[in-house]
């Protein structure tokens, strides 16, 4: 388990070290010091803090103002501050220590058994957020994977019907090559034609068996790609399931946009979402059926929306819609939304929201940018 590490802030070194010596004795634990406000901000912005122990009274800029200062910084502005002070130790000061997001205000000289169960309290509490978290990025991947378990079928049948193509293709070229010997016709220009053709539906067969077993390949690295071959790479999936029940898809594509992360995952994602509109059609008999698939940059964000027109959802399922083990389907796990908010949220630091629209569902896909 990784170590608490805390952070003293005082401009006399002998208080400085007098706290470590004090720490040190009954704590396990890192201890990073700093004389002043400029000294404390570097060690801020490059380590990580768990609690800061600070002084009020410090020359240029003092304890109460840098904790004003420190609580206007997005990453820094939870970490906890116990202020230690030998000269304002009036009820007037306390309380602005408490109302400047102070959590323990400690007068010298400082009384060590509490000052040190102090520190236990929050050590303690340090440690089992780490455990809680731990144990829900534990569960999380177990959700992702017994989500990646559950797509495993469709995926089998959706890579078989996409390979039962090609196979036809070859065979009819097959065909057609032993006609042509029977019937004497059997020359460059024939044996280039069925070369090309049937290299060509090779390649395709390959391409989706590979794309196939690297959507399960759990060893893979973020890196930087372009989202329109992830498009592209999930409508090419979907396209026989997209084609037979007559879907129209509506795209508006920037194909210049990219993003960091494992390029199948958001394959994945996009196939879950598609897939699900696709259910909804069969489900409620939809005739006109489409899809509009946005993707463009709005302000400094990417942004990705897939809305069909199968006429939404009630507000009660709206909203549960992304929790885990939350399913309309008589067969379903409940699990496929809530992976695809994971993966978003996760392993692309982007966010994902649902609502309804004029036409049907829409999701909204915020991307980091790259």
């Amino acid at each position: 388990m990784e170590k608490f590490n805390i952070l003293i802030v005082d401009d006399i070194d002998e208080n400085i070290y007098s706290l470590k010596l004090l720490i040190e004795e009954n704590f396990d634990l890192n201890i990073f010091t700093a004389t002043s406000a400029n000294d404390a901000m570097a060690i801020l912005l490059n380590k990580s803090i768990d609690l800061i122990l600070m002084d009020v009274q410090m020359p240029d800029v003092d304890g109460f103002e840098f904790t004003l200062y420190l609580k206007e910084l997005e990453i820094i502005k939870d970490i906890p501050i116990i202020f230690i002070t030998g000269i304002y130790d009036t009820e007037q000061y306390k309380s602005k220590a408490y109302e400047i997001g102070g959590i323990e205000y400690i007068t010298k000289p400082i009384d060590n058994n509490l000052l040190t169960a102090k520190l236990k309290v929050y050590i303690d509490i340090y440690e089992n957020l780490n455990k809680s978290k731990k144990q829900l990025d534990k569960t999380e991947n177990l959700l992702i994977h017994n989500s990646k378990m559950a797509s495993l079928g469709e995926m089998i049948g959706i890579i078989s019907h996409q390979l039962k193509q090609p196979l036809n293709v070859i065979s009819l070229h097959s065909e057609c090559l032993k006609f042509s010997y029977e019937d004497g016709e059997l020359n460059d220009e024939v044996m280039k034609d069925f070369n090309d053709n049937t290299k060509s539906q090779i390649n395709y067969m390959t391409e989706t068996i590979n794309g196939f077993l690297d959507f399960y390949n759990p060893n893979k690295t973020a890196e930087v790609f372009n989202i329109n071959d992830s498009i592209q790479g999930a409508l090419k999936i979907l396209e026989s399931k997209i084609s037979l029940n007559n879907v129209k898809l509506d795209l508006e594509i920037d194909e210049t946009l990219k993003t960091t992360g494992i390029e199948m995952e958001l394959v994945q994602v996009l196939i879950n979402i598609i897939s699900n509109s696709l259910d909804v059609f069969i489900e409620r008999n939809i005739e006109d059926r489409k899809i509009f698939l946005k993707l463009f940059k709005e302000d400094s964000k990417t942004v990705l929306t897939l809305e069909d027109n199968a006429g939404g959802v009630k507000l009660d399922i709206l909203e549960k819609l992304l929790d885990p083990y939350f399913t309309t389907k008589t067969t379903g796990t409940g699990i496929g939304l809530y992976m695809v908010k994971l993966i978003i949220k996760n392993n692309f630091k982007g966010d994902l929201k649902v609502m309804n629209s004029e036409n049907g569902l829409k999701f909204m896909i915020v991307l980091n940018n790259s």
